[in-house]
This record gives structure tokens, sequence and C-alpha cells, in this order.
């Protein structure tokens, strides 16, 4: 295995823990998503994976440079990978990154036509159609569309999801179109999101 997968035994171990908690994120994306995960607490019982607009060149070094700013685990996502509690995946090259019906993660060059790679959009649709428990999208800072109607798609599911707000957002993109399309039930301050997740992970 690569240095730093995190396999599980089985697919029962997908449900252990708390909810899948997808996050997407662009310009911007770094600082929130430090901020984010820098105030979640060494037993936080859930499972994270990050979908960041970042070259795959610099993909390493951030995951490297987030695992510094929080207790938990933060690691690039290799392909077979099982989301785990209290370990945050990073999306670590030119491909997109999806949940499969197996619990778990594949990079995957399709689709092809998508402004961005990897696709936030294209990990949240995966989430919707195969993760088989509960699930959190947040939406985090960044330039363009991309997430929202992932974001729309979980909320459509029953999952609980979040968008940035406009006054914390470097840049009000992402989570914007989100909000017109109505995909977030929560537009939240960068400060509050952490907490909303713990609250939402103890239920």
């Amino acid at each position: 295995d690569a240095p730093g997968s995190v396999h599980a035994a089985g697919p029962a171990s997908r449900m252990r823990g708390g909810p899948l908690i997808a996050i997407g994120a662009s310009a911007g994306g770094p600082g929130a998503l430090a901020s984010i995960l820098g105030s979640l607490p060494a037993d936080f019982n859930a499972p994270i994976v990050i979908v960041q607009h970042v070259d795959r060149a610099f993909a390493e070094g951030m995951a490297q440079w987030l695992d510094g700013q929080t207790p938990l685990a933060v690691r690039v996502a290799h392909e077979g990978d099982r989301p785990q509690p209290g370990v945050a995946l990073l999306a670590a090259t030119d491909d997109h990154l999806r949940i499969t019906r197996t619990g778990t993660l594949q990079y995957t060059r399709e689709p092809a036509a998508t402004p961005y790679r990897p696709s936030v959009d294209v990990f949240f649709n995966s989430v919707t159609e195969h993760w088989p428990g509960r699930a959190i999208g947040v939406l985090l800072t960044g330039m363009g569309r991309d997430g929202a109607i992932g974001l729309k798609a979980l909320r459509m599911k029953g999952c609980h999801t979040i968008a940035q707000d406009e006054a914390t957002s470097a840049v009000y993109g992402m989570p914007k179109a989100a909000a017109t399309l109505g995909a977030a039930r929560a537009i939240l301050p960068l400060e509050r999101i952490a907490g909303e997740l713990i609250a939402l992970a103890r239920i």
C-alpha cells in the first residue's frame, strides 16, 4: 500500500463512527480548511474527505501543512482508501475523486468535460449515489460554481448541507452559487462551521 493509506478490514467499516463529511473548496480554501480542521477535537468521530482545487504537485505539501494545523490526521487520498473516523483525506491528483459502492475512494478521468479537476460536484454526486450512511456536505470559499449542484443533490437526499457565508469567504463564488440554488440548509460564517460539524457528528 502507498504510505499513509488507510485501508480497512471490510465494507462494514464505512458505517463506523459519525457521518461522512464531504468538503469542497477552491480559492481561499487552504486557510478555511485549516480553521475548520484546527477547531475539531482529537476524538472527532467522523471521516472527512476534502476536494480542494489544487495542482497535484502541491497536494502532498498541503496535506502535510494541514496535518500540522489539527489534532486529526490529514493525508492525501490514495486509490482504494476508505474514509475513516478521525482522518481527513485530501484529493491529490488531477483526476476526479469518487466514492464507490463498496465505500472505497477511486480516481477517475470521467467526466472529461469539467472545468475543474478534481471536481467537487463529481465527489458530492458520488456520495449522493453510493454512500450508505449519513453524510454532511460543506462548500467553502472558491471561484466559480463547482460543488453547488452536488451540494443540492446531497440536500435533496436528506443530508445536512452547509455553505460558507459571504462575509468570511475569500471568494464568494461557489458558496454563492449554492445559496442561489437553495443547496445549503445552513449558511454559516467560517468560525461557526466546526461547531456545527461537532454537533451534527454527535447526533
